[in-house]
């Protein structure tokens, strides 16, 4: 039976799919350029590194998200409240305690990453322990155990891999193309032509990576806002926290945009526009329409809403509790 926490076998589709889809566009640069070089090794090239990213991305990804965003792991010593806070939202949520860790930063922001439930790890603030108030700082939190319940950090931390490695592609398909000798293929009419589309491809892929990527990354952030709002049942702390962190311009030293997706808020401050051509390149949905949701609508009809179905889909749920028939 399906949960309000827990949609881990959608999510574990998704990542296979999307893991298979940078797969496939590593794979298809590799073999445009291979043949408009007369080349099998750039094939074979890229084959090893779309193999050795995906693995990687998928028993690394963590590790690199944690070591780019300079966290550091704590103790219960000196972070007993937070270390509480946790322990008992995780209970709530029948999930294990993941590994946790600060940032050295007084943006108020927060991430989520790993492979799984049982390999997860919650990345706060400084900003958010010193200015979150306790039931704000709980409805951040509730909101990144969300994404581990629901297999989120795993479709987000392999894109940070497997994007950045489209990217580091066809920047240098570009450049060898720009640099090198002509290729074995390029003096004919359809080497030429081939290598043109070679060209092109190498210059959309980002572009279709991290488009793949932020759309990801939007509509998991209201699935989780609503998830977060009925596991601490009380979703006016997580719209208050939204609210500080929308009235927060501290800077984040220590921010990527690589990981920029991971937090509950994009960790570049800015004023965010509406238009729909803006909001396919941003990271995270507009947090006053968050915000809105957040207070405007039960719980459970935000996570109707973030799922795309109707309230009543969602079985015996209601907005005091958590059980779902």
């Amino acid at each position: 039976m399906a949960t309000l926490y827990t949609q881990h076998d959608v999510n574990i589709r998704k990542t296979w799919l999307l893991m298979t889809a940078f797969f496939v566009l590593i794979i298809g640069l590799g073999f445009l350029f291979s043949y408009a070089y007369g080349s099998l090794d750039i094939l074979y090239i890229a084959v090893a590194l779309s193999v050795g990213m995906n693995f990687m991305a998928y028993w690394k990804s963590d590790s690199i998200a944690l070591a780019m965003a300079h966290a550091q792991p704590t103790t219960r010593a000196g972070h007993e409240e937070l270390y509480r806070i946790i322990e008992n939202l995780s209970i709530t949520a029948g999930l294990p305690t993941p590994r946790i860790y600060i940032l050295p930063d007084q943006q108020i922001n927060a991430f989520a990453t790993g492979r799984n439930k049982d390999h997860a790890a919650i990345a706060v603030t400084q900003g958010a322990l010193t200015r979150l108030n306790k039931t704000e700082l709980e409805g951040v939190l509730a909101h990144e155990l969300s994404h581990v319940g629901n297999n989120d950090i795993l479709v987000s931390s392999v894109t940070v891999v497997l994007a950045g490695l489209i990217s580091i592609l066809a920047n240098f398909f570009i450049r060898i193309s720009f640099f090198s000798g002509r290729g074995n293929n390029r003096d004919s009419e359809g080497g030429a032509l081939v290598m043109a589309v070679a060209l092109v491809a190498a210059i959309l892929a980002p572009i279709a990576a991290t488009m793949i990527q932020l759309a990801v990354s939007r509509k998991r952030e209201f699935l989780a806002d609503a998830s977060g709002a009925l596991l601490t049942r009380y979703p006016e702390g997580l719209a208050n926290a939204l609210e500080r962190i929308a009235e927060d311009q501290q800077p984040m030293r220590e921010a990527s945009h690589a990981t920029a997706h991971l937090y509950i808020s994009n960790p570049f401050k800015g004023k965010q526009k509406d238009s729909w051509f803006t909001k396919l390149f941003m990271t995270h949905p507009p947090l006053e329409e968050r915000i809105r949701i957040l207070r405007g609508m039960d719980p459970v009809r935000s996570l109707a809403r973030a799922k795309g179905a109707s309230p009543t889909d969602l079985g015996g749920a209601t907005s005091n509790g958590v059980d779902i028939k």
